[in-house]
């Protein structure tokens, strides 16, 4: 049996649904590089591989693409409860900022793959569509309130097309799919309290049935986190609550998954960065709450005039609650046919809070749309503050079905995939009574009436998706896969509350009416080539279409328009944003005898993508970000060509050291001009902002005795900040580590298992730009700034 053929059965035996993907053994520790069973114990205290263990994890099976994984091990050894898209920064061609250590603040999120932003990837849960992670999301959630990051098993990235089956209508670029971990085969508790930086606590506690019945098991869990945030005083943090159960026995597999989140973050302000001002912009931009006399004199002696567009407001928060189930039923009709169903639901109560000056960023305008001539100080409480909100509601449900048939050298596959949405958006502005101040903790409607609210919006929408794939064993050392994905979107949206007229700016109406877009042939084409028992080529190449967003407070939504005409021209001319992505590569696999180099395990990948009808928003205001919403203007800008490579591997010196290393390179240029109003933005042959041209990482792990420690580094290339490329921020590089230790304990006591850890994130304590807005064809842009060095310690213990 070749090297290949033994990881694949192994795998197989242990984690469902693995072997559709090819993996790269790159994760932060030597434990990680083991396919660990998804039915062990959670948290740190999770049993490390066995000195001399074959812990390879690459896959064959339909694996024509390049797809790498991060356990959920390595997730927490990177930071306990850190998020499934943070985790992914360790991966080559990845770029992930934000501006708080766990990667939970979803507003100020960056997230890059080989060009991509977030909003051009897919995301699925165990399966189950999570959306295109759009803040202020209107058809998903994000992954970390999904799911508790100590339950998650692994996370996959496949860079440059995602599996054919995948849930989405955004995947131009990949998908991240997260897996829940199994219940443990055994009765037992994990409890982990971390502490640390600026207050934190984090409470993590998991009960496991055991295996009962005929093969029945289930966990509980819960999460609490608090967290003061570490240049204001907002708290960071929430409840979130897991369960799940699994009926497993000859028949096939039954799971059931709840889980429930309920999440406030306090917003970090962006710092406006202009050419004039880009030297001595403020390096963070932090709001004032809860010294409301503060804020009062901030107002009253005109200060914050001097501020500019850096004005500080009192607070800003997202307040987010999501209720998410699914059943699934992997049914083993007969020995050569699957038929797997999956039917989910999802309900979110979201607010996205802004308490700020009433006379900042055109708003005296816009209020005099409503309250002309009138002393606005008083009609919005005497404090010269106004809260403004933006109040979202889903409501979605669906089905997700693939039939697989063996017939010998072929496995063929059908799927297809059903979701109906409802969301709504509300536009409100609050008063803020001087003598009764509001907190960024409550939200303004369940205690005041709305004094404005500029728009409500219903928007129902189906999606459908089908395909269709064959694997094609030709010889016993290749493999052959093709296929084809068919996807529709038919959306309509209708206005209760209409704004004012002007009140928006460059709007009229937000339009009313119904769009459709169908796209029936994408197709997809791979090979895998077993070169060697240790050797292994990919191929492939692939369509992807990203469908139009709906939601009216999304900024590259047709239903976002600013009148009916504008809508009705979007439907006759604009088109969907495609790409071709073409992939090559190749994996190793070597056991060494060269000294202390014991192993080695990589991956070259090389990938080009043609991106055509690249939808641009042309901002109406003159600061990208700016709290006086304006309908900006859609259009299809031309293509984007991408070039790009990507090298990894992991080098391991023994059983007690590993250094990982993945460097990335990315080209990404748009290939023409657009015109916005009269004028000719030059934009043919500048680089796509926000993503760097080259990443490197790396990881160097060491565990001896009951000891283990890692270091990581993470270099970040320039990135240009505008369209043109007239404004940039430097590279940067910054580390982190941990150190572990598992307390010995004897047989027979009730504490089973016991591990400490320390981490630390940015050791170095570097100050640079996270992530960055970006909207401006030239001249401004507006940027985050990276979290300072941050300690954390957990204990972690199981019963």
């Amino acid at each position: 049996m070749t090297m290949f053929s033994r990881t694949t059965a192994r795998l197989l035996g242990t984690a469902v649904g693995i072997a559709t993907i090819a993996v790269l053994p790159i994760a932060a520790s030597a434990q990680s590089l083991v396919a660990t069973d998804p039915a062990e114990p959670v948290g740190s205290a999770q049993p490390a591989a066995a000195p001399g263990q074959d812990d390879t994890i690459v896959v064959t099976g339909a694996a024509t693409r390049s797809v790498t994984q991060v356990s959920g091990v390595d997730m927490q050894k990177i930071l306990p409860g850190v998020s499934p898209l943070k985790a992914l920064q360790t991966l080559p061609g990845v770029t992930f900022l934000t501006a708080d250590p766990w990667g939970n603040n979803e507003q100020n999120i960056s997230l890059f793959v080989h060009g991509f932003n977030a909003q051009q990837l897919g995301y699925t849960l165990d399966g189950l569509p999570l959306g295109d992670q759009n803040y202020g999301n209107y058809n998903g959630l994000s992954p970390q309130r999904a799911i508790i990051s100590e339950n998650v098993s692994r996370v996959t990235l496949a860079s440059g097309a995602g599996d054919l089956g995948t849930a989405s209508t955004s995947n131009l670029g990949g998908t991240i799919d997260t897996f829940s971990s199994d219940p443990r085969k055994d009765l037992g508790v994990q409890v982990d309290q971390t502490l640390g930086s600026h207050s934190t606590s984090r409470l993590f506690a998991r009960i496991d049935s055991g295996t009962f019945g005929n093969g029945n098991s289930f966990y509980v869990s819960g999460s609490r986190q608090k967290a003061k945030a570490w240049d204001f005083n907002g708290i960071q943090g929430g409840y979130q609550a897991n369960a799940k159960f699994v009926h497993d026995d000859s028949n096939g597999k039954l799971t059931l998954y709840a889980a429930y989140s309920d999440k406030t973050e306090p917003n970090e302000d962006s710092t406006v960065i202009t050419t004039a001002t880009q030297a001595t912009a403020p390096y963070v931009r932090p709001f004032v709450y809860p010294n409301f006399n503060e804020m009062l004199t901030y107002l009253n002696s005109g200060a914050y005039k001097a501020d500019g567009s850096n004005y500080r407001n009192y607070y800003g928060v997202a307040a987010r609650t999501d209720y998410l189930g699914y059943v699934k039923y992997d049914w083993n009709v007969s020995d050569r046919v699957t038929f797997s169903n999956q039917a989910y639901y999802h309900h979110n109560d979201g607010v996205g809070v802004i308490g700020g000056p009433i006379d900042v960023a055109g708003l005296p305008k816009l209020f005099s749309f409503y309250y002309p001539g009138q002393n606005l100080t008083s009609v919005f409480g005497g404090s010269g503050l106004a809260t403004r909100t933006t109040e979202y509601r889903i409501d979605r449900g669906g089905l997700v079905s693939s039939v697989g048939i063996d017939l010998g050298a072929h496995h063929i596959e059908f799927g297809a995939w059903y979701e109906r949405q409802s969301s709504s958006a509300y536009r409100r502005w609050y008063a803020f009574p001087v003598n009764a101040p509001t907190t960024p903790y409550q939200r303004p409607h369940d205690t005041l009436t709305p004094l404005i609210t500029q728009y409500h919006s219903e928007v129902r929408v189906d999606e459908y998706q089908a395909h269709i794939q064959d694997s094609w064993k030709l010889l016993p050392t290749l493999a052959i896969q093709g296929g084809v994905k068919s996807t529709f979107q038919n959306a309509s949206q209708r206005v209760p509350t209409q704004p004012i007229p002007g009140s928006f700016t460059g709007s009229v109406a937000l339009p009313v009416g119904r769009i459709d877009t169908h796209e029936y042939f994408l197709p997809q084409l791979g090979a895998l080539w077993d070169v060697t028992d240790d050797e292994q080529v990919f191929v492939n190449v692939q369509k992807n279409i990203r469908q139009f967003q709906t939601s009216a407070a999304a900024g590259l939504s047709p239903f976002a328009l600013g009148s009916q005409a504008a809508f009705d021209l979007f439907k006759q001319d604009v088109e969907p944003e495609t790409s071709w992505t073409y992939e090559a590569g190749l994996r190793s696999h070597h056991a060494l005898n060269l000294g202390p180099l014991t192993g080695f395990d990589g991956q070259i990948s090389v990938y080009h993508v043609d991106f055509s009808n690249r939808l641009l928003g042309i901002s109406p205001t003159p600061v990208v970000t700016a709290v006086v919403s304006g309908a900006a203007i859609l259009q299809n800008v031309g293509a984007v060509k991408t070039d790009g490579f990507d090298v990894a591997g992991t080098f391991r010196f023994g059983s007690h050291f590993s250094f990982y290393d993945a460097l990335s390179y990315n080209n990404s240029r748009y290939e023409e001009n657009y015109i916005s109003g009269t004028s000719t933005v030059a934009t043919a042959g500048k680089k796509v902002p926000g993503s760097p041209d080259w990443l490197n990482k790396f990881t160097a792990s060491a565990n001896y005795d009951i000891f283990d420690a890692q270091l990581v580094g993470d270099y970040i290339g320039k990135r240009f900040a505008t369209y043109t490329n007239d404004l940039s921020v430097p590279a940067y590089f910054t580390l982190s580590g941990r150190i572990a230790a598992k307390v010995p304990l004897s047989a027979g006591q009730i504490v089973r298992t016991a591990t400490v850890s320390l981490n630390v994130t940015n050791i170095t304590n570097k100050r640079a730009a996270s992530t960055l807005s970006i909207g401006a064809a030239s001249g401004t842009f507006n940027q985050f700034p990276v979290a300072p060095r941050q300690v954390f310690g957990t204990i972690s213990v199981g019963f």
